[in-house]
């Protein structure tokens, strides 16, 4: 609607109808009565679903309204739950492989028939937008389909473990990482405990798991503090494994509790993910990958926080980073001009919670003050919201030129929105730039002459290195792992992942970084 003057009136949005938290609560009450009660969820363990523990209050970071929070349990009742899982772990061990690929496939029918209300529980409880949100339970679902219609040949001469695999995770997967890993775990003929993350995503995953047990997988969903429940879902000796997917300050605690014990591991921390800019002219290119660089808001473990430019491209480099950056789009993810609206294309909603985005923000400003160059900070007003919604937990855009060293964006992800850029004049400056963290899962180089760009690539410590293009986890058969403290334990992906909680041959190696070697696939 345009006025006289010619200027646009803003339009209020309303919250697409059929989609409140109280809609979508009250959808999950209908499916899976056994897990969702009127006041509170439940915990599964014991092939049976509980009311032990106390909910914790949570509100959501799309509008800070209330929602279901996670039910805590205290040790004794966890350590109960792990035993209960050991006898389900002896139990499913002798059920064929042809009945737990018929067990998982049903589940995943289930998981299909659901996807919908998965996909809406993870836009309230972590702030996908619907596109992303999507293809978070799309990417588990078809993800572990492969496995099923693979597996065979990647099981031949291996056995189960010896105990359940106990999987903590972050909240910003729930579906594609944690529900993933933990079907692949179950079709591999183990039993699987998975501790439900406390910041978000615990309706999402009681929903998903309410599906698959009644399939007869032998699924445990736990909640609790981490401090309370690590000595027996991290130090149990009843368990087989321990999956960890998460920040280097847990994963270097849990890595401590493990050292004295021979128990498998996998342990995926962050690392600083770089993509430099050396020697290119291929900006077209580059100026997609930035927008979609800013995909969930970078709350990823494989989003890319720091560009390395070389000096003399800073120039061209700006002409297409800004306008690209300018393009991003965040908001509501919820929020529709009309009814019958399909829900927006955004690139990202708001950070985890309110408490993240003040942190990030507070970094922000103290860079700056410190001496970094802000060259683009995005404002509130270009987001797109409800009337009067809370907006706390929403950081727009923000662009940092060279972040002082005493800066933690200097070394650390800052799992948010905002982009680090450090310039260079050598090749040794490029590569010491983008090593910076010690070890991190993926890089990319945009640069032109290939010869130029593997031979730098072979100096970068990350797992994967892109030659202009991004890199990420990847699907199906692609392997995944870290460098330096990105990483501990086994890798994952295709086969590696089957590997990884099962036993092989007397001797095996397995890919990964361990104390006392780290054997790398190719990559």
């Amino acid at each position: 609607m345009i006025t006289h003057t010619g200027r646009a009136l803003e339009m209020s949005l309303i919250l697409k109808p059929g989609t409140s938290w109280d809609d979508v609560y009250a959808r999950c009450v209908q499916v899976a009565p056994e897990a969702f009660h009127e006041d509170r969820l439940l915990n599964h363990f014991g092939g049976g679903w509980s009311r032990s523990g106390e909910p914790v209050p949570a509100t959501t970071p799309v509008d800070g309204t209330t929602t279901a929070g996670p039910p805590f349990l205290d040790f004794d009742v966890a350590g109960r739950a792990v035993v209960a899982a050991v006898d389900q772990h002896v139990e499913w061990g002798n059920v064929p492989l042809a009945e737990r690929k018929a067990r998982v496939s049903e589940a995943l029918d289930a998981l299909t028939e659901h996807r919908d209300l998965l996909s809406l529980l993870l836009v309230w409880e972590i702030g996908k937008p619907w596109r992303l949100a999507t293809a978070d339970v799309d990417r588990c679902i078809e993800g572990v389909r492969w496995y099923v219609e693979e597996i065979d040949p990647m099981l031949a001469g291996r056995a189960p473990l010896s105990g359940p695999v106990s999987n903590i995770a972050s909240w910003n997967y729930p579906m594609s990482v944690l529900m993933h890993a933990m079907l692949v775990q179950a079709l591999a003929g183990n039993a699987v405990i998975a501790k439900a993350p406390t910041d978000g995503g615990v309706s999402c995953l009681t929903l998903a798991t309410a599906l698959a047990v009644r399939s007869g997988l032998p699924l445990t969903l736990v909640s609790g503090s981490g401090s309370e429940l690590a000595p027996v879902l991290v130090g149990s000796s009843f368990l087989g494994c321990v999956s960890f997917v998460g920040g280097r300050d847990v994963g270097s605690s849990i890595a401590t509790r493990l050292v004295d014990s021979n128990r498998r591991h996998v342990l995926e921390q962050e690392g600083l993910n770089c993509w430099g800019v050396w020697e290119t002219d291929s900006w077209d290119v580059l100026g997609t990958q930035i927008r979609k660089a800013f995909d969930y808001g970078k709350q990823r473990c494989t989003a890319y926080p720091r560009y390395v430019v070389q000096r003399s491209l800073f120039d061209r480099f700006l002409s297409v980073y800004l306008p690209a950056v300018r393009e991003v789009t965040f908001g509501h993810p919820l929020a529709v001009a009309s009814p019958d609206d399909d829900l927006p294309e955004l690139d990202f909603g708001p950070l985890i919670n309110d408490a993240k985005a003040k942190e990030l923000g507070d970094v922000v400003d103290e860079a700056i003050r410190a001496g970094g160059v802000p060259l683009y900070r995005g404002t509130a007003a270009s987001g797109r919201f409800l009337p009067g919604q809370q907006t706390a937990a929403y950081l727009a855009p923000v662009a940092i030129l060279d972040p002082p060293r005493s800066s933690v964006l200097h070394h650390a992800e800052p799992f948010g929105p905002v982009d680090t850029i450090v310039l260079v004049d050598t090749e040794a400056e490029l590569l010491a730039a983008m090593n910076a963290s010690n070890g991190a899962l993926v890089a990319s180089l945009a640069c032109d002459d290939e010869a130029t760009a593997r031979r730098l690539s072979a100096d970068l410590q990350a797992f994967k290195v892109g030659i202009n293009k991004p890199r990420s986890r990847g699907d199906r058969d692609e392997v995944f792992g870290g460098r330096g403290a990105s990483w501990r334990g086994a890798f994952v992906g295709g086969s590696l992942l089957v590997h990884a909680v099962t036993e092989g041959p007397p001797g095996e190696r397995p890919y990964g970084n361990f104390p006392s070697y780290s054997l790398y696939p190719p990559t």
